[in-house]
C-alpha cells in the first residue's frame, strides 16, 4: 500500500508536468506560421506569372526592400504601368485591380510572413549581405494560386539559427526593439 501511494503521487506528478508541456507543444505545432493556411487575398496575384513568365525581379515590386526595412508592396500605379494595356475582360482578379485603380482604392492585402511580437525585420540589410529574398520568403516566384505561403518559421530560434550559422550578431537588440 505504502508503494502505491508513491506510485500515485509520482503519475499525478508526472501528468501535472506534462499537461503544459503538450501545450506548449502543440501551440509550437498547430500555431506555427507554416502551419498556416494560405491567406485568402482581395485578388488573387500571380507570383509565378510575373517572376518566370514575365521576368520581374522581386524588387520589381517590392521597391523598398533594397533601401529600407520594409519592403513595401507596390503602388496601384506600379501595376498600372502593365496593366493598363493589358485586356481585363475574361480576367476577374485584374478586372478588381483594375477598378481599385479607377476609384482610387487602395487593395487591403493581408499580411503573409508573421514575425513574433516586438521584433523587426530589415530587408535592406539582408539583401546587402547578399541574400536572396528566397533565403527567408521561398520561391515565391513559383508560388501560383491559391497564393503565397509562409515556408519558413522566422521565429527567434529560426533567425538565431541563420544568424549564427551566417556569423551574424545576434544580440538582443539586433532583432527586438
Amino acid at each position: 500500500m505504502r508503494y502505491v501511494r508513491l506510485i500515485l503521487f509520482v503519475l499525478i506528478v508526472l501528468v501535472v508536468m506534462a499537461v503544459p508541456l503538450a501545450l506548449v507543444l502543440a501551440r509550437s505545432y498547430f500555431l506555427a506560421p507554416t502551419a498556416q493556411p494560405v491567406k485568402a487575398q482581395p485578388i488573387q496575384f500571380p507570383h509565378s506569372v510575373h517572376v518566370q513568365a514575365v521576368g520581374l525581379d522581386c524588387t520589381y515590386c517590392h521597391r523598398n526592400a533594397t533601401t529600407s526595412a520594409q519592403a513595401t508592396l507596390p503602388p496601384l500605379e506600379l501595376c498600372m504601368q502593365c496593366h493598363k494595356i493589358i485586356p481585363t475582360q475574361g480576367r476577374p482578379e485584374l478586372e478588381k485591380l483594375v477598378a481599385a485603380f479607377q476609384q482610387g482604392q487602395p487593395i487591403l492585402w493581408n499580411k503573409v510572413h508573421q514575425l513574433p511580437d516586438h521584433t523587426h525585420f530589415v530587408h535592406s540589410v539582408h539583401l546587402s549581405f547578399g541574400f536572396q529574398c528566397s533565403t527567408c520568403h521561398g520561391d515565391v516566384g513559383a508560388m501560383g494560386k491559391p497564393g503565397v505561403k509562409q515556408v519558413r518559421d522566422l521565429r527567434m530560434g529560426d533567425c538565431i539559427t541563420c544568424h549564427q550559422q551566417n556569423g551574424a550578431r545576434t544580440d538582443c537588440s539586433v532583432c527586438h526593439y
